[in-house]
């Protein structure tokens, strides 16, 4: 049963352009992520693997201004996007499967592989800025934690991606995710107290804002450092 299913429209492998659109797609997004949600996050966690370390901080920066709404200057991962898809090649994504008594059921990802992996990952992106504004805020989480998984789009990428308390993945757990680390990340010190909502939504503007390149940060570890502190947020604010 066909669940979800997007084309990425990309410069051919052997092209000197680097050009990227987004195709037809169908991206049920209820409940989120949904469906192609959960698409979406297959594709990225079955290419990051192959994308330079440089690219991947890119990646969460955009994915941070995508969901901020800001001017998408272009081209982006070295890549630029486009609507028109004319000349361009094709790679065609599926998730399929039967939905079980939780929903997410038994699904599993049909991705074509002939594609360079940096047009994949920024037309699940960029596909994702398409969706409706409720859908979005659900979607880009699920990317950010695609983002960092290891162990490619297999049936146990779809448990991470829908269950925020599922056991994050090895490349992850270098950082303690509990609050001692959330506090720390934001700023705050061991004898400023429990910070309320306003504080700690206050210190993270900052403090994002502080690790944009944008307004001066070094590009090198700045997705992480974006992740991080959006991870922070989560387990302050749940």
């Amino acid at each position: 049963m066909l669940l979800a299913e997007i084309e990425i429209r990309h410069s051919r492998a052997v092209a000197p352009t680097r050009r990227v659109a987004v195709g037809p797609h169908w991206l049920p997004t209820e409940p989120a992520p949904g469906y192609g949600g959960i698409l979406l996050g297959g594709i990225v966690a079955a290419h990051m693997g192959e994308v330079d370390p440089e690219l991947r901080d890119e990646f969460l920066i955009l994915v941070n201004d995508l969901e901020a709404d800001r001017r998408i200057a272009q081209p982006r991962l070295r890549h630029r996007f486009q609507t028109d898809v004319v000349g361009l090649d094709r790679s065609r994504h599926k998730l399929v499967g039967h939905p079980g008594d939780d929903f997410f059921g038994d699904v599993h990802f049909e991705l074509e592989g002939s594609g360079r992996p940096v047009p994949q990952i920024l037309g699940a992106v960029y596909a994702a800025a398409r969706l409706h504004p409720d859908a979005k805020p659900g979607v880009y989480a699920a990317l950010r934690k695609a983002a960092v998984w290891e162990d490619g789009a297999n049936p146990q990428l779809v448990t991470f991606l829908t269950d925020m308390t599922t056991v994050p993945p090895t490349w992850w757990r270098r950082f303690s995710t509990d609050e001692r680390w959330a506090l720390e990340i934001l700023g705050f010190g061991p004898n400023e107290g429990q910070p309320g909502r306003d504080e700690v939504l206050q210190r993270f503007r900052s403090l994002l804002r502080e690790s944009h390149p944008d307004h001066g940060a070094e590009h090198q570890g700045a997705g992480q450092r974006i992740l991080e502190l959006t991870e922070a947020r989560r387990i302050l604010l749940p």
